[in-house]
């Protein structure tokens, strides 16, 4: 054992402690960060406009803060983009984080002093809380790689923007810097295809043993090692066993990516995103991923099946139960308040407090009240891929409401792995094993079935590297980016049928 990897074990069991320390006391932990949040910005343009130094419950909160998204604070969030200060909280964020907006543009995501130092920490908590559990620390010897977004920055009156993942590359820890992988040259490459050609030539002969990103982009980087090596990534790097990821659900890449890798690997699944670091997988037992509910983040939940009613109830943490699922409502140090994020999530244990992600409120299906979301598909998937070779690359699920003939049905467009015959021989066989788990996990479905209102699943199968060159198209390969797994409407299914 190396000293650094000794003293990985140490520093690890240090923060397994401090996380117990809050982690056993959720509710007290959660009031704490509301009254410090109320107490911070109550002299913000914000705090005044919604009476902060009168809230003193969270009743009073819910009261006077109604939930909002991006499109119902951006009044707000233009003011601190033109430089003003104390207006969503005390002075000026150090960073915008980027991001693509819906109807208003670019969205400006406010960065503070006080809220990015969460971002690197949880993280990092992340890899020592898998220590802690495992007793596997020789990795930290060898190079990692961490997939990301250009960390070339611009500046806006004064304040520097740029991607999450590019902001974050400039607060590596001295300790990981010899380690980390690749070059800053090389993750200034903005052309994402040109920049994985260029990481798989920088690492190729290195010793990886820590690779971490989207699983979606993760795999372009597979491939191209695959082809260039011969051989399985895991003889290409054979101390490469530690697979961090978030963003998406690894579950239906998993066959996929024990395929090209050519054994299994630990992973670690994360939960970041542009506005807090929510919660990340602490132990490889427990489904789920801990919520971190002492990092600056007051959380609020919403049945998801409400969210659209005139007055959803609010709930707080000592409130929410298993597996209902929930829209994430958070109020930040980075001044977002009682703010919409998109996301829904499901409790999987309430002690300590853990969930997964079960979609997005905008992205499910629901064209015949149905309201699929993103858990009920990728669940169907993999119950259908379990005692199969099948493996799929990429998916997505649109209605398809006015066929040329026969009733509607939901489209599954499929992207199987063609290179190592991981295509189902009977295709109508596997398209109704995914109805069949779709029926078992939705009721509402199995009474359209039933009611022939609709018809079983069709899967339409994409040609290779078909998903690549959609996103390509609307501008969004690679990095932060990733493919919705289900449409309203039929914008996605379209692109194909063009």
């Amino acid at each position: 054992m190396s000293i650094k990897s000794f003293a990985a074990k140490l520093f690890a069991k240090s923060i397994h402690q401090k996380v117990q320390s809050w982690a056993s006391k959720p509710v007290e932990t959660q009031e704490k960060v509301f009254r410090d949040l109320m107490e911070q910005a109550k002299h913000t343009q914000f705090g005044k406009d919604h009476d902060f130094a009168g809230i003193k419950t969270f009743e009073d909160f819910a009261a006077k803060v109604p939930i909002r998204d991006y499109e119902q604070l951006k009044n707000y969030v233009d003011l601190v983009v033109k430089g003003e200060e104390d207006i969503l909280w005390k002075g000026k964020p150090i960073y915008f984080a980027k991001t693509s907006g819906t109807t208003s543009g670019a969205k400006y995501i406010p960065l503070t002093k006080e809220s990015m130092p969460f971002h690197i920490e949880a993280a990092r908590n992340a890899i020592l809380s898998y220590i802690h559990e495992t007793g596997k620390a020789d990795f930290v010897d060898g190079k990692m790689i961490f997939l990301q977004g250009s960390p070339i920055l611009e500046e806006k009156n004064g304040i520097k923007l740029g991607r999450l993942s590019g902001i974050v590359a400039h607060f590596v820890p001295k300790y990981l810097q010899k380690n980390r992988m690749p070059s800053w040259e090389t993750n200034c490459i903005e052309d994402w295809e040109t920049k994985v050609d260029a990481i798989v030539e920088e690492t190729f002969n290195e010793n990886m043993t820590v690779i971490s990103g989207i699983p979606s982009w993760v795999q372009m980087y597979f491939e191209k090692l695959q082809q260039k090596g011969g051989k399985p990534v895991g003889e290409i790097f054979k101390n490469f066993n530690l697979f961090i990821y978030g963003g998406v659900n690894y579950e239906p890449y998993r066959a996929k990516f024990e395929n090209l890798i050519g054994r299994k690997v630990d992973s670690i699944e994360l939960f970041p995103a542009s506005e807090g670091f929510f919660a990340y997988q602490d132990s490889q037992t427990e489904k789920g991923m801990l919520l971190l509910l002492n990092s600056g983040i007051f959380y609020e939940f919403v049945k998801a099946d409400e969210f659209f009613t005139e007055k959803p109830k609010r709930y707080t943490i000592g409130e929410v139960e298993l597996e209902t699922n929930y829209v994430l409502i958070i109020s930040t140090n980075a001044g977002l308040w009682a703010y919409n994020i998109g996301d829904t999530v499901q409790f999987t244990s309430l002690k300590p407090y853990r969930v997964i992600v079960s979609g997005r409120i905008k992205h499910y299906i629901s064209a015949f009240g149905e309201h699929v979301i993103g858990k009920e598909v990728e669940s169907a998937l993999q119950q259908a891929m379990q005692g199969t070779n099948v493996r799929v690359n990429e998916f997505t699920v649109a209605p398809q409401i006015t066929p040329n003939e026969g009733l509607p049905y939901h489209e599954w467009l499929i992207e199987f792995d063609s290179d190592s015959s991981g295509e189902p021989e009977n295709l109508e066989a596997f398209a109704l094993k995914i109805d069949q788990a779709m029926r078992q996990q939705n009721t509402y479905y199995d009474d359209l079935i039933v009611g022939k209102v609709l018809r079983t699943v069709v899967i339409t199968k994409v040609a290779k590297n078909g998903f690549q060159d959609y996103m390509k198209s609307i501008g969004k390969l690679g990095g932060q980016n990733k493919l919705p797994r289900l449409s309203n409407d039929r914008k996605i299914a379209d692109f194909f049928k063009d």
